[in-house]
């Protein structure tokens, strides 16, 4: 577990990752909150976030992460007025631990929050995926429990999306997957999906196969 810790306090912050490493919990902190605005929150787990900043509140730089990430937010403040503990939590805040705390209560609330959000995500995911189901004895796939009585191609070409749902699959990729389209037929495949498309949107709205130009293809919610 990699955590962002943003604290102007340094030996406060130093006391907190010397703890967390005992917990097998990598900390990196950034004690300017200008520069922890531009970093990639895809590197970390959680970010464990203090107020009272330098140039900028912290509850500014909450919603500013909250705004390009999901990722667990921990506000550490000794600012303790309820106002501001209402505040954090209404623009995307995810806890809120008032300083002093005890670094025990602290790895509590992160493990138990860590938990929380992976078990979201993982049955988010499961319910997302289950909307397809791939039958490889009928080489059929449903959609909602709906048979979307498929051609071989289009079996192909569907199962292979599905297999990496949310990932971009290459044309190459398909046509190589796909032993009833000719290798460089770029062309029968944009149909293919179109027809794979259209059977979907028999029992659904929603565009499940979207295009990225030069890149491929991907299944998304």
């Amino acid at each position: 577990m990699k955590i962002l810790l943003i604290e102007d306090d340094l030996e406060f912050a130093e006391l907190i990752c010397d703890f967390l490493s005992t917990r097998s919990i990598e900390t990196y902190t950034c004690e300017d909150p200008f520069k922890a605005l531009v970093l990639n929150l895809n590197d970390y787990d959680l970010v464990l976030l203090d107020l009272g900043l330098p140039g900028i509140d912290g509850l500014e730089v909450c919603a500013e992460f909250r705004k390009k990430s999901k990722i667990p937010i921990i506000i550490s403040s000794a600012r303790n007025s309820t106002m501001d503990k209402v505040t954090a939590l209404q623009i995307g805040a995810d806890d809120y631990l008032p300083k002093p705390y005890d670094p025990d209560e602290l790895y509590a609330r992160i493990v138990s929050l860590i938990r929380r959000v992976k078990n979201f995500s993982n049955e988010e995911e499961k319910i997302t995926k289950e909307s397809f189901e791939i039958d490889e004895n009928a080489r059929d796939i449903k959609y909602l429990g709906n048979n979307l009585f498929l051609t071989q191609a289009e079996f192909e070409v569907a199962r292979e999306l599905i297999k990496n749902y949310g990932g971009i699959v290459s044309k190459e990729q398909l046509l190589y997957s796909s032993s009833s389209i000719s290798s460089s037929d770029g062309k029968s495949l944009e149909m293919i999906i179109s027809k794979i498309r259209h059977k979907i949107k028999q029992f659904s709205s929603q565009n499940h196969i979207v295009v990225l130009r030069g890149r491929g293809y991907r299944i998304v919610q």
